[in-house]
């Protein structure tokens, strides 16, 4: 008798237990669907029931730069399409002071876990560095990985020596740089450095309309961050597989082509397994000089 008095009234309080649980579980996972990111937005959109691809444009940019690929990808993938704030006409919010990418690195770890996503991360240039950043902080977090043109260490390309410490000094210049030029002199220098970046030339009039949309301050300190971040170091950490696209155009004198490559291949060296795919004829904005054998390669990538 006593022990069937133990089990019931052991069931009872276990019953309780579980009336208890339920609620302050359900408000635990509406708290985290409820998580909203403060440095950047999401658009979600594509097949609800398809694998999970994020894309992260570059410095300035907007998530209109993966507008062509979105359109292929939505049928078969739900995207979650990011813009960093103080982007292409984004508000900056707090990314207006302060370090901007570690904290985008926690937020888009937070964004991923609240969703229960094991997501294909696609990020272009600075999206890309933000990309590895967080395969090596929160490995779990990505089923794959593409990077698309862009550097565990931009810093190499000024001197292959280079390290994070060093670059910081000239980091720091280039962002008072930046942030001294007058308006008009800073408007007039935005389609010459498009064109460094793009061939095609409605590409171009993109990319100069994000960048004149752009919070300066933001990007000043975007770019300084970029420049003296070096994540060469927690490469072999990275357990998704990866593919990396970089431009390769011989007409550039500054980086030349071919030692742009062997740059690129020479720093992602320490990553197992790495696939790396050079793009003849297109400059930084791989998607807009050749759209088609992006679309190429990374559909095969994904599948």
């Amino acid at each position: 008798m006593k022990v069937l008095r133990f089990l019931a009234t052991l069931a009872l309080v276990l019953a309780g237990m579980a009336l208890l649980w339920a609620p302050a579980h359900a408000q635990m996972n509406e708290a985290a669907k409820a998580f909203t990111p403060t440095r950047f937005t999401v658009v979600d959109e594509g097949a609800a029931s398809r694998p999970d691809v994020v894309l992260i444009p570059g410095l300035s940019s907007s998530r209109e730069v993966w507008k062509a690929e979105a359109a292929k990808l939505a049928p078969n993938y739900r995207l979650h399409l990011v813009q960093i704030n103080g982007f292409a006409g984004q508000p900056a919010g707090p990314n207006a002071s302060g370090a901007i990418l570690e904290p985008i690195v926690t937020e888009l770890h937070a964004y991923i876990a609240s969703r229960a996503m094991h997501p294909v991360v696609i990020g272009h240039s600075l999206g890309g560095l933000l990309t590895l950043m967080l395969a090596e902080r929160y490995p779990t977090d990505v089923r794959k990985m593409v990077v698309v043109d862009a550097l565990p260490f931009y810093a190499v390309l000024f001197a292959p020596d280079a390290t994070a410490a060093g670059a910081k000094p000239i980091a720091e210049g280039m962002k008072a740089q930046i942030m001294a030029v007058p308006a008009e002199r800073y408007a007039a220098m935005q389609p010459m450095m498009a064109a460094q970046l793009v061939n095609d030339p409605e590409g171009r009039e993109r990319v100069v309309a994000s960048s004149m949309a752009s919070d300066r301050a933001v990007v000043a300190e975007a770019m300084a961050e970029d420049l003296t971040t070096d994540a060469r170091a927690g490469l072999n950490a990275i357990k998704a597989p990866v593919f990396v696209m970089y431009e390769h155009d011989t007409t550039m004198q500054q980086p030349n082509a071919d030692a742009y490559e062997k740059t690129m291949k020479d720093s992602y060296a320490l990553l197992p397994g790495v696939h790396l795919v050079g793009f003849d004829g297109s400059r930084h904005f791989i998607m807009y000089d050749q759209p088609a054998k992006f679309d190429t390669v990374l559909e095969a990538f994904l599948k």
